[in-house]
């Protein structure tokens, strides 16, 4: 695994890097040898005596994302692990039961999947909706997110002439995701 750790508000010391290279190098085992696997880990310190790690885990096949807030930059960084042995854990489990032993998932080994079949289960669809897109402003959209109470939007961008989705963030602010080709409005 190739790593890129960065500090935000702290220096990244010797320790603090090697620290988390131990820790992050116990995923190793979720991929091959030969796999092209990168890690890029942001650190970051708050005034309010917090730590904050976010770290991603990308191959040529898929990503894993962890984000954790701890007093202790050390506790964040296990907890972070956690989280990310989690992800690879289902999705390993995912893929077995998808491609049955073909080997499919090139960036992930196949192996101690038993107890999770229960949670691919869960990633079901159990409700399908098809919608009408009417074609708005990235403001009338949240403001539509808003008054029908939901924590995402799909909408037709007038500006921009492109699909694009309005969600709440867990700071109270909003992102957009917004599609990469212009479609036609009519």
């Amino acid at each position: 695994m190739k790593y890129q750790i960065i500090g935000k508000n702290i220096t990244v010391t010797e320790g603090i890097h090697d620290a988390l290279v131990k820790k992050l190098s116990k995923l190793d085992k979720f991929f091959k040898d030969d796999d092209d696997v990168n890690c890029r880990a942001v650190v970051r310190s708050y005034k309010k005596n917090e730590a904050k790690v976010e770290v991603t885990i990308s191959t040529k096949d898929t990503a894993f994302r962890a984000e954790v807030k701890d007093r202790d930059l050390y506790d964040a960084f296990d907890k972070a692990v956690d989280k990310l042995a989690g992800q690879m854990r289902k999705f390993k489990t995912q893929l077995k039961k998808r491609y049955e032993h073909e080997g499919i998932g090139k960036a992930i080994i196949f192996e101690e999947l038993e107890e999770e079949k229960a949670d691919s289960e869960a990633l079901k669809p159990v409700r399908f909706k098809e919608i009408h897109l009417k074609p708005t402003t990235i403001e009338d959209a949240i403001l539509e997110m808003e008054q029908i109470g939901h924590d995402f939007y799909l909408y037709l961008d007038t500006d921009e002439e492109k699909m694009g989705v309005v969600y709440k963030r867990q700071d109270g602010g909003y992102g957009l995701l917004m599609a990469d080709r212009k479609i036609e409005i009519k």
